[in-house]
C-alpha cells in the first residue's frame, strides 16, 4: 500500500508541474519551454530509429504525456511518513537544476530552459514545487495510516 501511495504523491507532483509549465508558458515571457525539450527528445529517438516524428500538436502530445509518467515516477521517490518533505524539496531541487544544466550537453538546446536568468528561476521553482506538492500529498496519505 506505500507503494501505491508513493505513485499517488508522484502524480501528483508531476501534474502539478505540467500544468504550472503549461499555464506558464501562455501567460510569461520567458517562461521555461520544456515542452520543446520533450519533443525534441520524441523526435530525435524516432529519427534515430528511421521514423518520420508526428506533427508538432501529435508530438507536444506525447512529449506531455512522457513528463506525466517519467515525473510520476521521479517524484514517487519522495515517498510517505517521515522524511517526505525533505526527499521531496531535494528531489525537485535536483530536478530543477538538472533541467538546467542537462539539455546542452544532451544535444537538446540550451534555450528553453535556461535563456535568461528569469528562465533559470523559473525552471528551478516550477521543478521545486512539484516535488514539493508530492511531498505533501505522500505526508498527508501516510496520516491516514
Amino acid at each position: 500500500m506505500a507503494i501505491l501511495k508513493a505513485l499517488a504523491s508522484g502524480l501528483a507532483g508531476a501534474c502539478v508541474l505540467t500544468l504550472l509549465h503549461e499555464t506558464t508558458r501562455h501567460t510569461v515571457p520567458n517562461a521555461p519551454r520544456m515542452d520543446l525539450l520533450g519533443m525534441r527528445a520524441i523526435a530525435d529517438i524516432m529519427k534515430g530509429a528511421g521514423k518520420e516524428p508526428p506533427a508538432d500538436d501529435k508530438l507536444h502530445r506525447m512529449a506531455m504525456a512522457g513528463d506525466i509518467v517519467s515525473n510520476s515516477l521521479y517524484y514517487s521517490l519522495a515517498g510517505t511518513g517521515n522524511g517526505a518533505w525533505l526527499r521531496g524539496a531535494l528531489l525537485g531541487a535536483g530536478a530543477g537544476l538538472g533541467a538546467i544544466v542537462l539539455p546542452g550537453p544532451l544535444g537538446l538546446g540550451e534555450a528553453p530552459s535556461s535563456r535568461t536568468p528569469q528562465t533559470k528561476a523559473m525552471t528551478f521553482g516550477l521543478y521545486l514545487a512539484g516535488g514539493l506538492v508530492a511531498a505533501a500529498v505522500g505526508h498527508l496519505l501516510a496520516s491516514e495510516d
